[in-house]
Formats: structure tokens, C-alpha cells, sequence
């Protein structure tokens, strides 16, 4: 799952690229980029070791 989220985390900092170059509105750039951040930090926290 850690890893599906890092892929996931890549392809929305693309779309963030993508909707930033094209002159998109500010709030679906910042919401973008907030989404590609929350999908790294959960892929990153997912892969450290912990309880299990």
C-alpha cells in the first residue's frame, strides 16, 4: 500500500506541474499539491517499521 501511494504521490505532483503551467486557478493548484503531499507522507510513514 506504501508503495501505491507513492506512485500515487508522483503522478498528482505531475498534475500539479501540469495545472500550474496551463494557468490553472490557484485553489486546484494548492488542493493538487496539498494531495501529493498527504499521499508522500502516508506512503513514507507507511513503509517505517512499527507494531505488527
Amino acid at each position: 500500500m506504501g508503495t501505491v501511494l507513492l506512485i500515487l504521490a508522483g503522478v498528482l505532483v505531475g498534475g500539479t506541474w501540469s495545472l500550474h503551467k496551463q494557468g490553472a486557478p490557484r485553489f486546484a493548484v494548492v488542493v493538487t499539491g496539498l494531495l501529493a503531499a498527504l499521499a508522500t507522507v502516508g506512503g513514507l510513514l507507511w513503509h517505517l517499521p512499527g507494531e505488527g
